[in-house]
């Protein structure tokens, strides 16, 4: 089994940025989507951005288009999610996760604990 562990969270000022990484290690997650979703208190887990295992493709939530960018290192077992342009909005744990292809959390087999992001005003 693999594991997932998410850092690079932290406060930030609204209109910042800031860079969460998604280590893999017990396996490589070859040919499968790595994705990040977060949650704030109080509500649902959200779809933000997934990246096929090539690279060739990515997909984002209409809130974080524009503004976010994920990326990955295969040789490093490694996802990133770089977000501009920060919002209070976006005040929420974020996780990364590995599955299938979707925007829906069942369709990913592997979870990070999540790493806390606050954006203030």
């Amino acid at each position: 089994q693999g594991q997932l562990v998410e850092s690079g969270g932290g406060l930030v000022q609204a209109g910042g940025s800031l860079r969460l990484s998604c280590a893999a290690s017990g396996r490589t997650f070859s040919r499968l989507v790595m994705a990040w979703f977060r949650q704030a208190p109080g509500k649902e887990r959200e779809f933000v951005a997934a990246q096929s295992w090539s690279g060739t493709w990515t997909y984002y939530a209409d809130s974080v288009k524009g503004r976010f960018t994920i990326s990955r290192d295969n040789a490093k077992n490694t996802v990133y999610l770089q977000m501009n342009s920060l919002k209070p909005e976006d005040t929420a744990v974020y996780s990364c996760a590995v599955g299938s292809i979707g925007t829906m959390p069942g369709s990913y087999t592997y979870w990070g604990q999540g790493t806390q992001v606050t954006v203030s005003s």
